[in-house]
C-alpha cells in the first residue's frame, strides 16, 4: 500500500503549554512544525529568490490558485511540469483554493450551490468558481497540499448566515474530495469555518473530520476580529481536530499570533504580512516594531537589528535601508523583505526549541516583554 502524500509526525509535547513539535513529510521533503510558510502569491516570494528563501531557512511556501488561474494560467504551469518546475523551488508547496481571494477582491460576486459566480479583478471579466474547478486547477499545479475551497464569510456575520455558510462549505468539501485526481501525490486540507460561533466550529469540524482529509486547516480569522477573539475560537476548535494530521491557521503572521497560536496547538502558519510591511519600510525586530524611513535614522549607521544574524543585519545599516525606502529603491525592498522574513523563521525556530525544553511559556513572556506586546497601546502590525 503506498504512503499517503502527507503524513504527520509528532515529535514532543510542551509540558508548560501543551504546543507540539512535529515533522510534515510531503513528497518535496520533511519540515519541523510549528512552521511559517512564506507567501509566494504569483509564484514568487515578493523580491525574494528561491535560493535566498532557502538560505533563511524556508522548507515550505504557499501559491495562489486564484492568481495562478488568471494568469499565467494553470495549463502553462502544467506544461512547465507544474509549479515546483515553473519557478525552480524543490521544496514543498502549499496552494490555498482561491476561496479567499474570491470573496475578498472581487465586490461582485454571487454564491449559489454550484459555486461563486464574479468578477475578475483585474480586467472585470465575469468569471465562475466551483470547488471542482478549484481542485482541477490545483491539480494541475501540481503542489505538494492543496486545500479545499470554502467559502470565507465576513467578521462579524450573523449566527443565521455562518450556520448556511458552514453547512455549504461541508457540502463543498465533499465535492473536492470527489473531484480530487491526483491523491496519491497531493494531499488535500479541509477548512473549518464558523466564525466565533463554538456550535457552528464544532458543527464544521465534525463534517470535515468525517471527510478524512490529509490535515485541517482554521479558516475565518485573521480577518478583522480582535486577538482575544482568535484565540479563544483556536481554544475551542483545535481540540475538535485529529491529532494525527497537521493543523493550519490560515493568514496568520504576526509574532505574537504565531506565539499564541503554536501555543494553542497549531501547527502551520502563512501571511503576506512580512513582505507587504517590508515595501514600507516596516521591520520586526527583537525588541519590537521598527519604522526604518523614520527621520531618526537617517544617521544610524548601525543595523536593523543588533540581535539579529541575517545577511542583512550583517552588512547594512539602518541608514543605507532607509536611503533605498526613500528613493524607491528595489533593493531596499528586497533587504527588508530578506530581513522580516528571516525574522519569522528564527521565531518559529526559537519557537520549537522552546517546546522542545518544555519552556513555550516562558519563552512567550520573554518575547512579550521584549517586544513590548505587553505596555498598554502596545504598537503592533
Amino acid at each position: 500500500m503506498n504512503k499517503p502524500p502527507i503524513r504527520y509526525e509528532l515529535i514532543k509535547t510542551c509540558k508548560q503549554t501543551g504546543a507540539r513539535l512535529g515533522i510534515v513529510h510531503t513528497p518535496h521533503g520533511s519540515f519541523e512544525t510549528p512552521v511559517f510558510m512564506p507567501v509566494g502569491t504569483l509564484a514568487t516570494v515578493k523580491t525574494m529568490s528561491p535560493e535566498e528563501l532557502k538560505e533563511i531557512g524556508a522548507k515550505i511556501i504557499l501559491s495562489n490558485t486564484y492568481h495562478l488561474w488568471l494568469r499565467p494560467g494553470e495549463d502553462i504551469v502544467k506544461e512547465a511540469g507544474g509549479l515546483h518546475s515553473f519557478m525552480n523551488w524543490d521544496g514543498a508547496i502549499l496552494t490555498d483554493s482561491g476561496g479567499f481571494q474570491v470573496f475578498s477582491l472581487s465586490e461582485f460576486r454571487r454564491i449559489e450551490e454550484e459555486g461563486v459566480y464574479f468578477r475578475n479583478h483585474l480586467n472585470g471579466d465575469k468569471l465562475f468558481l466551483s470547488p471542482e474547478k478549484a481542485t482541477e486547477i490545483q491539480n494541475a499545479l501540481g503542489s505538494d497540499i492543496i486545500m479545499a475551497f470554502d467559502e470565507c464569510p465576513p467578521y462579524p456575520a450573523s449566527f443565521d448566515y455562518m450556520k448556511q455558510s458552514v453547512e455549504r462549505t461541508s457540502r463543498w468539501a465533499e465535492r473536492c474530495l470527489a473531484a480530487h485526481k491526483r491523491e496519491n501525490e497531493q494531499g488535500m486540507f479541509g477548512i473549518v469555518q464558523g466564525g466565533e460561533y463554538e456550535n457552528l466550529r464544532k458543527q464544521s469540524a465534525r463534517d470535515l473530520v468525517s471527510l478524512d482529509f490529509s490535515g485541517y486547516a482554521v479558516g475565518g480569522l485573521s480577518v478583522g476580529e480582535p486577538k482575544e477573539v482568535m484565540n479563544r475560537v483556536l481554544e475551542f476548535t483545535v481540540p475538535l481536530l485529529p491529532s494525527d494530521k497537521p493543523r493550519y491557521l490560515m493568514g496568520v503572521g504576526s509574532p505574537d499570533s504565531l506565539i499564541d497560536g503554536a501555543i494553542r496547538g497549531i501547527d502551520m502558519f502563512d501571511c503576506v504580512l512580512p513582505t507587504r510591511i517590508a515595501r514600507n519600510g516596516t521591520l520586526m525586530t527583537s525588541t519590537g516594531r521598527l519604522v526604518v524611513k523614520n527621520a531618526k535614522y537617517a544617521r544610524d549607521f548601525g543595523p536593523l537589528d543588533e540581535s539579529c544574524d541575517c545577511y542583512v543585519c550583517r552588512n547594512y545599516s539602518r541608514a543605507y535601508i532607509r536611503h533605498l525606502i526613500k528613493s524607491n529603491e528595489t533593493f531596499g525592498i528586497r533587504l527588508t523583505s530578506y530581513h522580516n522574513l528571516y525574522f519569522l523563521i528564527k521565531l518559529m525556530e526559537q519557537i520549537r526549541e522552546s517546546i522542545r525544553e518544555d519552556r513555550l511559556g516562558d519563552f512567550r513572556e520573554e518575547f512579550f516583554e521584549r517586544y513590548g506586546f505587553n505596555k498598554p497601546n502596545a504598537k503592533n502590525f
